[in-house]
């Protein structure tokens, strides 16, 4: 294993919280498989698995409540079925006749330090991981990525950069405080029926260890 650190910022972010029904609200910070999915944009293989360990806050947590428009609905996957059979069907969704005004609570301003495990698990990965672990080195110095990392929601892009030396960075924020219960990843063991995990989170000194968390689910 390999371990990788990046910094990564925007100016707004939602980690959203599942037990809000209708207006979305954020996790006071990123939840692990957020974290996760910015290194999966910047390199992804079916031969590798990122594992995130650390979490550091870099920014005080700031919040904006923001009132904007959505789409009410998603198209049917039995539709997409029918006309994937028939060889034929209209599966568009016209905005302007299926859109609402949601309010939203987001975080603003955010900052973090995400430190993850490159773990290989194909037998390419585990016979040359000298071979990935450059490959990421390579795209995350240059700024490359498969898509472009964001914050929770897509409209929300995160700048970054891969951090060398991440001892000799600015420490994180001194601040402590107990997160309570946030979304630690989907179990996708049953395959299409994924299952929620989560875990006690706890902040302390901004620092977020995931290696000292029970998570459940």
């Amino acid at each position: 294993m390999t371990s990788f650190c990046l910094e990564v910022a925007g100016d707004f972010a939602c980690f959203t919280r599942p037990e809000m029904k209708v207006e979305r609200v954020s996790y006071d910070v990123i939840t692990p498989s957020a974290a996760r999915s910015a290194f999966e944009a910047i390199l992804w293989k079916p031969a590798i698995r990122w594992e995130v360990k650390k979490i550091e806050v870099l920014k005080p947590i700031r919040w904006i409540s923001i009132r904007r428009n959505e789409v009410a609905s998603k198209v049917s996957a039995r539709n997409v079925q029918t006309a994937m059979a028939a060889g034929w069907g209209t599966l568009a969704l016209y905005i302007e006749e299926d859109r609402q005004q949601r309010a939203g609570l987001f975080l603003r301003d955010v900052a973090y330090r995400l430190h993850a495990d490159l773990v290989p698990v194909g037998d390419d990965a585990r016979s040359n991981p000298a071979k990935y672990r450059d490959m990421f080195q390579r795209r995350a110095g240059k700024g490359q990525c498969v898509n472009q990392p964001y914050l929770g929601c897509r409209e929300f892009a995160a700048r970054f950069r891969l951090i060398d030396d991440p001892a000799g960075e600015a420490p994180a924020l001194a601040e402590s405080r107990d997160l309570g219960w946030m979304l630690y990843d989907l179990d996708f063991t049953a395959g299409a029926d994924p299952k929620p995990r989560f875990f006690r989170a706890e902040m302390k000194s901004g620092v977020v260890d995931l290696t000292t968390s029970q998570v459940i689910g």
